[in-house]
């Protein structure tokens, strides 16, 4: 039997494309702020002397840098919702970023400037829109450039508390990425265990509105099935007319028949209906009704839940080809085999008939074999059509596993 996939809507086996997405931008949208306000205290640097003054900053030099960064902050935010260039984007400018603060840091006193505490900020920016272990090498390598250069600058003295500085900002830097990492984590966790619950709850609400329709359908319908049978019963016993009564008894079992199928309908809505059970049982009637041709029916293999919706579906294509058999097909046997397998489930139905092509264009309004095609496709499932003339006929079923959904929604 061939293994068939199984299409689950609705899984939460992982976070979404969109939940990731969302996340991204709403973080990138917050580089973007925190952006205008490092930009702002730049602006004043630049315009107030004293600060520029203060802080050895050539005016020239960092004017150029500043519009700059004022160029590619808006460039980024621009491409923000593209998937692709929004995320590179972010990422080079991040790293822009950490060399423009290399600059500034170098300006203002190497490892002991004020501004070396700022590299934590990037670092959490990093971490928040880039939750990976390779993205957080650039804040980390700040230091050590840092380092190397005020080794360059001061002549290739190293003051002994300047390690001491290096080994603190790297510990900080750990602790904060460690943080930021099972936070985002526990983000990722919450969101699935959230997308379960909603799955729960909608299997849930079908399964409660599916079984308040049953109650409905069976006392109403019902009801009225049964009226009718025992109203044709008794008009039955005031006649004697063969001919009246045999027509009172074809109501009578065309009621019945509508009964025994209201009665299967309501059991698939209720989950309860036993697939081989109901297909036995079909043949067992089709068999009586039908004079000159022997069904028997067959199962393999360990019985497997399919689901309510691929078990109707077998049940309606185990009648179609039925019926075409006693119909077109002239045959004296046919046999209806259920094969279980781990993938799904294999319905088989074959007659010794006269059979036909299968690529000859078929005769106007004969839609059966179109109809076993469409119904597979619904429960994401396979069909197919073997026949030759003079060969008898072949007609296959295959349908997915079900999925445990409203299982766990049960014991949820």
């Amino acid at each position: 039997m061939a293994s068939q996939p199984n299409h689950a809507p609705g899984r939460a086996d992982g976070p979404p494309d969109d939940f990731s997405r969302e996340r991204f931008l709403a973080r990138a949208r917050a580089l973007f702020y925190a952006r205008l306000a490092l930009l702002g205290i730049g602006l004043g640097i630049i315009v107030v002397p004293a600060w520029a003054e203060a802080f050895g900053i050539e005016t020239t030099r960092s004017v150029a840098i500043y519009l700059v960064m004022v160029a590619y902050s808006a460039v980024n935010y621009v491409f923000l919702e593209k998937p692709v260039a929004g995320r590179v984007l972010t990422f080079v400018t991040l790293c822009v970023d950490l060399v423009v603060l290399v600059y500034l840091v170098m300006a203002t006193g190497g490892l002991h400037s004020p501004l070396l505490a700022t590299q934590l900020l990037f670092t959490t920016l990093f971490v928040m829109l880039f939750p990976r272990p390779l993205a957080i090498i650039p804040p980390l390598l700040t230091f050590p450039v840092v380092a190397q250069i005020q080794e360059l600058l001061s002549g290739g003295r190293f003051a002994p508390t300047d390690l001491f500085v290096l080994i603190w900002f790297c510990a900080v830097n750990s602790v904060f990425v460690y943080v930021l990492v099972y936070l985002n984590s526990r983000d990722e966790q919450n969101h699935r265990e959230l997308l379960r619950l909603q799955t729960s709850l909608k299997d849930l609400a079908v399964a409660e509105e599916r079984n308040r329709l049953a109650r409905e359908i069976h006392d109403g319908l019902g009801g009225s099935l049964s009226s009718l049978i025992l109203q044709a019963e008794y008009l039955q016993g005031l006649t004697e007319d063969p001919r009246l009564r045999q027509e009172i008894s074809e109501l009578k079992s065309q009621a019945e028949e509508s009964i025994e199928e209201l009665r299967r309908s309501l059991s698939i809505m209720r989950e309860d209906f036993d697939l081989v059970r109901a297909l036995e049982d079909s043949c067992r009637k089709f068999e009586a009704r039908t004079r000159g041709l022997t069904v028997t029916f067959r199962r393999q293999g360990r019985e497997r839940p399919v689901g309510s919706e691929a078990a109707l579906t077998m049940f309606r294509v185990l009648q179609e080809s039925l019926t075409n058999v006693a119909r077109h097909a002239q045959a004296a046997r046919a046999e209806v085999v259920l094969e279980f397998a781990d993938a799904g489930c294999l319905l088989s139905v074959q007659d010794d008939g006269r059979g036909f092509d299968p690529a000859a264009p078929r005769p106007s309004g004969h839609y059966g074999l179109l109809n076993v095609q469409e119904r597979a496709q619904r429960v994401g499932g396979t069909s197919r059509i073997e026949s030759r003339p003079g060969a008898g006929t072949r007609v296959v079923l295959e349908v997915p596993a079900a999925t445990p959904g409203l299982e766990r929604a049960r014991a949820a």
